[in-house]
């Protein structure tokens, strides 16, 4: 387990969880799982380690990889003003 420290938006202390991670790239949606990140249970801002970083770059960087990756559905909704 990583120390994540204190959150830099509210200062409370960053608990170590796995988050679901979602990146646009080339106008496709991709997200990975279970990636280990210091969460504010204050604010919910999220941080990750370099090193997690690194890896996560060359998880969605590895088109052979992408290929055999699960897919989800994933509804899209427009938003509209109501007016009053």
């Amino acid at each position: 387990m990583y120390d994540y420290g204190e959150c830099h938006v509210c200062g409370q202390r960053m608990e170590e969880k796995h988050v679901k991670q979602d990146f646009w790239i080339k106008g496709k949606l991709i997200v990975v799982e279970e990636v280990p990140a210091g969460v504010c249970a204050q604010c919910g801002e999220k941080v990750v380690k370099a090193d997690v970083g690194r890896s996560i770059a060359a998880l969605v960087g590895n088109s052979k990889r992408l290929r055999k990756a699960r897919t989800m559905n994933v509804p899209v909704i427009r938003f509209a003003r109501e007016v009053a």
